[in-house]
């Protein structure tokens, strides 16, 4: 038994030596972007683009007077836009956006449309960025897709545009700062940030010789060309997770893509307990297994002997040490497993220091990857059980295919 750990834990302290060191980078947080002036700015005097902001907002009206004004009131030297997609909402979004827009300093930079019935085959969400796009002014050179309630400071526009037209991407997007409020919040947020950077490594997505195709939806600046075609939004109709699905269109049609963590740019909708970052994976987790059933299989197995497979191996080789007839083996075995949860540990550091959240929660990682195995699966079965939701309530559908 304890040679079987023993080999174990070589094979899991190699592969985590493997993920630290050939993943991309993934764990590292030193790819973001701030909303504070750069002198990068300076090269773009005079010739700043056309942003239009592009708002797709269902029953977001408590929401709105804490994040459009500040959207509206954007320090921008260009011409700058805001349409808002009131997609169905019963709380009185509308309304809420124009009273919000009265009362700004640029009150003509907002229009609010409403978006047309759903169509077969259109996930919400992606409908209502569609129903933007066709509403923006015609001379856009960018749109920026943001949500309800994400905050952004003066500069936030400013800062995507020069990190687009001064490093020539065509598609600029932010992890922006999720909000959390209790102990579970701020274990399970840096790891929901941490297990996409692991699927999505930041440096691949942003390096042109890759294919990795990765973009965070609540902040997402893109070359208007790129998706005002005439097809507008529709080979991505169906898609549940948009943001990477736009990522994938735009690499798809030639674009450069770059990924970074946003310092200053803020989600306000909270995240109180586990129960609310459960619902938040639960709901989409399976749609990135593209609804398979060995993904599923294959993807429980492979975050079970990652995560869990050093503490436990761990903590039987160590009671192996003090009981058995071979304490070396057994010595050596918990060795090599506690060093495969030490470089997991490391792994999770930086993402919690960026957080400001307690290193000392680091070596919980192994906790984060079994509830986040137990949300995928939870997923899969609201999925069979038709109990999931793709966008504020409104039910999703599978659409196999391309689309998806």
């Amino acid at each position: 038994m304890a040679t079987a750990s023993a080999i174990a834990g070589g094979v899991l302290l190699l592969a985590w030596l493997w993920l630290l060191f050939f993943r991309g980078g993934y764990w590292r947080t030193d790819l973001r972007l701030d909303a504070r002036p750069s002198k990068e700015g300076a090269s773009l005097d005079g010739a700043w683009p056309s942003i239009c902001a592009i708002v797709p907002a269902r029953n977001e009206a408590d929401m709105l007077p804490h994040t459009l004004g500040a959207l509206l009131e954007q320090m921008y030297d260009g011409p700058f836009s805001v349409v808002l997609v009131d997609d169905h909402s019963d709380d009185g979004t509308a309304d809420a956006a124009r009273r919000i827009a009265a009362a700004s300093r640029h009150p003509e930079r907002l229009t609010v449309v409403s978006a047309p019935p759903l169509p077969a085959g259109w996930a919400g969400k992606v409908w209502a960025m569609h129903t933007g796009i066709r509403n923006a002014p015609a001379d856009a050179a960018f749109f920026l897709f943001t949500d309800a309630d994400i905050h952004h400071p003066p500069h936030s526009v400013a800062r995507l545009v020069e990190q687009a037209q001064t490093q020539g991407f065509d598609l600029v997007s932010l992890m922006v700062r999720l909000r959390f409020e209790t102990f579970w919040g701020a274990l399970m947020i840096p790891a929901f940030v941490y297990f996409f950077a692991k699927l999505y490594p930041f440096r691949w997505v942003s390096t042109r010789s890759r294919k990795t195709a990765a973009a965070a939806g609540g902040s997402l600046l893109v070359r208007s060309h790129f998706v005002q075609q005439e097809d507008g939004l529709t080979p991505m109709a169906g898609a549940l997770i948009d943001d990477c699905a736009m990522a994938k269109l735009v690499q798809s049609r030639g674009g450069a893509l770059w990924l970074g963590l946003g310092d200053d740019v803020t989600s306000l909708r909270a995240y109180p307990g586990l129960r609310d970052v459960w619902n938040m994976v639960a709901r989409s987790a399976f749609v990135q297994l593209r609804y398979s059933g060995w993904w599923l299989f294959g993807t429980v197995i492979g975050m079970l002997t990652l995560y869990a497979g050093p503490v436990v191996l761990s903590l039987l080789s160590l009671g192996q040490a003090l009981t058995s007839t071979a304490p070396a083996t057994a010595l050596a075995a918990a060795c090599l497993n506690l060093g495969a949860w030490l470089a997991m540990t490391v792994s999770f550091a930086p993402i919690l220091r960026w957080y400001r959240v307690s290193a000392w929660c680091a070596p919980l990682l192994p906790v984060c990857g079994f509830l986040y195995t137990c949300m995928t699966v939870d997923s899969a079965r609201r999925f069979f059980r038709r109990q999931a939701d793709a966008w504020k309530g409104r039910p999703y559908q599978a659409l196999p295919g391309p689309r998806d």
